[in-house]
């Protein structure tokens, strides 16, 4: 007959053994980097309801089943190769956090997702980050994170998807953007940051940069080998001179946002063979002058075109009222003149928008384009030196 004491003795040795490899679950740094995470967030923020609320350091962050402690925003290796789980993934609930983030993040060196957007995070963000090699997803909009973009994220080669729109970031843009030649999206919009474009990361399919200070040009160097960029989103900046040809002969380029700029020339080209995508361009609010380009219409797809409120003069090109893809046309706001193209009141064509306040004759009243009524004969004739031309 087994020997009771032996028995009890065999148990509690498996208990020891069995805790010993809980308390060992999670690597004892990941461990130490969640601890300083949570304690550098202001305590009073911590609602119990919460994700970070539930961050309880007497049981294992990677243990399962998650039912009373650390039940979200934290997720981790299922089945580590070998040796002890690592953290890959921190994504806080919008819960109203306050506090900083604590450089000690950067020893979550296995982490692919960092996401706390919507939340009051201030101060810096740490150039510890740079260690994070296998991050995916930076993502810390909305919050309130002040000083420069840190030049070390650039080493963040398996970067995806960068987000740090609406905070209070400033100074110009990390000169080696390029060297993430991994990511696809960077939004940064909505915050402080100064300068002209640097080059941009080779493989990126959408660029958001607008409401911030932005100077300068658009140059070509910037877009150099960017064969998949579809969404180029940079208004309410300070970017002025000549939007040139070259731009809107990006590969792939689909939506363009300009507007609010104090752009002065804007150049179009003929699309090629393999130009042909771009669906909406707006570059109201400029001071572009000239004639209204015609070769917009050589564009297949476009669908969406603004030139609201600039300095353009001159008539509408006849080929605005032949493009059938055209559903949305914003010319209002300008000094444009003639008869506007019959085919844009056709009832086949379909085209909202506006051609008011302009100098044009002959737009129909009983079209919802024409609402807005057109200048003052004497400020067309201001503008023209003498009676505008027909």
């Amino acid at each position: 007959m087994p020997d009771p004491f032996l028995l009890l003795r065999l148990s509690a040795i498996s208990l020891l053994f069995l805790t010993s490899l809980v308390d060992s679950l999670t690597l004892s740094s990941d461990i130490a980097a969640l601890k300083a995470f949570k304690a550098s967030i202001n305590p009073a923020t911590i609602q119990p309801f919460a994700c970070l609320g539930s961050w309880n350091f007497s049981t294992d962050p990677c243990a399962n089943p998650r039912r009373v402690h650390f039940t979200c925003g934290v997720n981790c290796d299922d089945t580590p190769a070998a040796g002890p789980s690592r953290v890959t993934q921190i994504t806080l609930d919008p819960a109203g956090y306050s506090g900083t983030l604590s450089p000690e993040v950067g020893k979550l060196t296995r982490l692919t997702v960092l996401d706390l957007s919507n939340n009051y995070f201030f101060g810096p963000i740490p150039s510890s980050l740079s260690s994070l090699s296998n991050l995916q997803t930076l993502v810390l909009h909305s919050n309130s994170f002040s000083g420069a973009v840190p030049a070390s994220l650039c080493n963040l080669k398996s970067l995806q998807s960068l987000d740090l729109s609406r905070n209070s970031l400033s100074g110009p843009l990390p000169r080696y953007l390029s060297s993430l030649i991994g990511l696809r999206r960077l939004d940064l919009s909505f915050n402080r940051l100064t300068g002209s474009l640097p080059r941009l990361p080779p493989n990126l399919l959408e660029l958001a940069l607008k409401a911030n200070s932005l100077s300068g040009s658009l140059y070509k160097s910037s877009f150099d080998g960017l064969t998949q960029l579809e969404v180029v989103e940079l208004s309410d900046n300070s970017l002025s001179g000549t939007v040139e040809g070259w731009f809107f002969l990006l590969q792939s380029l689909q939506q363009v946002d300009l507007a609010n700029n104090t752009l002065a020339r804007v150049e179009i080209w003929s699309p090629g063979k393999f130009n042909g995508d771009l669906v909406a361009v707006d570059l109201g609010f400029n001071r572009i002058e000239g004639n209204i380009p015609a070769n917009f219409s050589a564009y297949p797809s476009l669908s969406s075109l603004s030139l609201r409120y600039n300095r353009l003069r001159g008539p509408i090109p006849w080929e605005f009222g032949k493009k059938e893809s055209l559903k949305r046309l914003f010319l209002d706001g300008n000094y444009l003149n003639g008869t506007p193209p019959q085919g844009l009141f056709s009832s086949e064509t379909s085209v909202s928008g506006s051609l008011g306040d302009n100098c044009l004759q002959s737009c129909p009243v009983s079209s919802q384009l024409c609402l807005k009524s057109q200048k003052p004969l004497s400020i067309c004739r201001q503008a023209y030196g003498g009676k505008p031309r027909s």
